[in-house]
């Protein structure tokens, strides 16, 4: 079993962690540079250039597509906008397949405005899911569903565990996995268990690192790079290792007061020195 921490190839950069400032372009070229070996792009940033130009950047580059952020978001108070949310995940699942990324990542979305019925919306969200299956199983992509923290249940994803994602994947079959997200699951005490789970299974299909900072003072906007907070993210990488995960260690750090305000090079600089001697 390889070690994801051994090799800055094995890093991936999601865009998010230095998505004010550069660029897709810039993106891949600071990856290049930095020796990373991966790069995941949200969505938005395909829109700064043709799709295919993006694909044959990333391509001629030497980067791999870790995944695409993201699908999903799929509650909604009507029909339409169920219908909407489902056109969308199968547009989505072309992007992916375009950048030939390991899998789509899905952020499944919380509730509809003005409900308050979280098992009906988890029941749009199975639906939903199912309803985008079978395009993506045709096109070979699969979709990994990421748990989000409960505190992002009601606007964000109403998958808030690993067990939950495992349910899903149980119920839905084929072409469907999760993200570990560690930002998002590291406070599970069944999260060892739940990884081996997903892991027998065939289901690991990313691993996304940040850290969990003391205080933390915004829910979305104020994640800490690798060893500046409370999560121990060896110990979880572990697991996912343990478990058959061998894919890559993927950077996602949203950090509006902090990391998004640092010249994007030493924010890669740090990342490659903390993948190696912290994750």
């Amino acid at each position: 079993m390889r070690n994801l921490s051994s090799d800055s190839r094995l890093l991936s950069l999601n865009t998010a962690t230095v998505d004010p400032l550069w660029s897709l372009r810039e993106c891949i070229e600071g990856c290049v540079r930095h020796g990373v070996g991966a790069i995941a792009p949200w969505r938005h940033k395909l829109v700064e250039c043709d799709l295919n130009a993006a694909a044959r950047a990333i391509v001629d580059s030497g980067l791999v597509v870790s995944d695409l952020c993201r699908g999903g978001m799929f509650p909604a108070a009507d029909a339409a906008g169920r219908q909407a949310a489902i056109d969308d995940n199968r547009r989505a699942v072309d992007e992916a397949v375009a950048l030939n990324a390991r899998c789509l990542v899905l952020v499944v979305g919380g509730l509809p405005p003005g409900s308050k019925d979280i098992a009906g919306a988890r029941r749009q969200v199975r639906d939903g899911i199912a309803a985008v299956l079978e395009h993506a199983r045709a096109a070979r992509m699969p979709l990994a569903i990421e748990p989000l923290h409960p505190m992002y249940a009601a606007e964000r994803a109403c998958v808030n565990t690993m067990a939950q994602a495992n349910d899903l994947c149980d119920e839905l079959g084929v072409g469907v996995g999760v993200a570990v997200d560690v930002y998002h699951v590291w406070w599970d005490p069944n999260l060892e268990a739940e990884i081996r789970r997903a892991g027998a299974a065939g289901r690991l299909l990313a691993f996304h690192v940040c850290d969990w900072l003391v205080p933390t003072n915004h829910l979305f906007l104020d994640r800490g790079m690798m060893g500046d907070g409370v999560i121990d993210i060896r110990r979880i990488r572990g697991w996912m290792e343990d478990a058959g995960y061998d894919g890559t260690c993927e950077v996602e750090i949203f950090s509006a007061e902090d990391w998004w305000k640092r010249d994007p090079d030493e924010v890669l600089r740090v990342c490659v020195e903390r993948h190696r001697t912290v994750v």
